[in-house]
């Protein structure tokens, strides 16, 4: 069956498509790209992985032409970022409640 392993960075991309066997499971298709040889950086002790943009278990069975999404860490939490940005915008109309 067809599965594909992607892996993104800022400036680059990499998709690989290749064959598996039924019953092969998300971290077996990970292994067998190769991916970790060409991204020293991944880490799947650390690393959260999906498929198809929902975080997934790296004993998950894979179905055919399922996208495995090797995820990077977060450099700042969403949600502080957000509070900060409100806090600038708010300090910049001068504190005053819109």
């Amino acid at each position: 069956m067809l599965v594909e392993v992607v892996y993104a960075l800022k400036d680059k991309q990499t998709l690989l498509a290749f064959e598996v066997v039924e019953g092969t499971t998300l971290k077996q298709a990970i292994e067998l790209s190769g991916i970790m040889d060409t991204y020293l950086q991944i880490d799947l002790s650390k690393d959260k992985v999906g498929i198809f943009g929902r975080v997934a278990k790296l004993d998950t069975i894979l179905r055919s032409k399922d996208r495995v999404e090797i995820y990077r860490p977060l450099l700042a939490d969403p949600k502080q970022m957000r509070k900060e940005r409100a806090a600038q915008s708010k300090k910049m109309r001068g504190g005053k409640n819109a």
